[in-house]
């Protein structure tokens, strides 16, 4: 246990450390916190938008709708908050100029210096808008909400977390042997928070079924919402599938840095 709140100080004390070294270019991080949120709110403003013109999206209506887009993007920039530091632009540009080896040699925990390695706090406006996305969804889905629906949709978000950072962390692994990020890992991150950011009855069933029992994002967050809507899990699938986007995340999550430490292990550093 006192292990565990020492560990807890110096995480804050290096993420304070990033919060005053960013806030000392007030202008620069208040412009790059304003393009970050309008990119949000602009790709939110066009749904707004297009969507009352065709009345429901395969059926959904606007406010169920924001709720499914407004939980993936509050997890989403949440989890990259969190696992800033594991992303592969990240974690290659330590590789590269060889300061991945300063992390091995302190006397600090690897992983806890490489969460706090990056700490974008322009991200956190976006924080705020998904926040009110959501809440917007809640307030227009017509849902009852108690405690049994929040425990599903706080479970949701939770799950999505480690979910998506197992996969930074993963990407940012990669990089051990590749150096420069792989491409094709953005498809999993940035392509899958797009994709469960809008119903899956709108995917072709071979693409449906893909991201169910393949890559299982649609546990993540659309079969929670279906299930607080009271609507029926597509392919037979049982109601208690809706419960698991904490177990998936965390196994993910668990896997990943499980794969993260073998890449340490063979981790060879730049010679110089």
């Amino acid at each position: 246990m006192a292990s565990l709140r020492h560990h807890t100080r110096l995480y804050f004390r290096l993420l304070g450390a990033q919060v005053r070294s960013q806030g000392a270019y007030r202008t620069s991080l208040l412009l790059d916190s304003l393009g970050t949120l309008l990119i949000t709110a602009a790709e939110f403003a066009a749904l707004v938008l297009v969507l009352p013109r065709f009345g429901s999206l395969s059926g959904w209506t606007l406010g169920e709708v924001c709720l499914l887009y407004g939980l993936a993007e509050l997890a989403f920039v949440l989890m990259d908050i969190l696992f800033g530091g594991f992303d592969a632009p990240n974690l290659s540009g330590h590789v590269r100029s060889g300061t991945f080896s300063t992390f091995l040699l302190r006397p600090a925990p690897l992983t806890l210096q490489v969460f706090a390695s990056d700490f974008a706090l322009r991200r956190v406006a976006r924080v705020g808008l998904a926040a009110a996305i959501a809440g917007y969804g809640l307030t227009h889905a017509g849902l009852s909400l108690n405690p049994q629906t929040c425990l599903l949709l706080l479970g949701a978000v939770l799950g999505m977390i480690a979910f998506f950072g197992a996969l930074f962390v993963v990407g940012g692994t990669l990089t051990f042997w590749t150096v420069d990020s792989v491409e094709a890992m953005n498809v999993l991150t940035y392509g899958g928070r797009t994709l469960i950011s809008y119903p899956m009855d709108i995917y072709g069933r071979a693409l449906r079924r893909t991201f169910t029992f393949i890559i299982p994002a649609a546990f993540l967050s659309y079969f929670p919402v279906l299930r607080v809507l009271g609507r029926p899990l597509p392919d037979g699938l049982p109601d208690w599938a809706a419960l698991l986007p904490l177990p998936v995340g965390l196994l993910a999550l668990g896997a990943a840095l499980g794969f993260f430490r073998f890449g340490v292990r063979h981790y060879q550093g730049t010679g110089t």
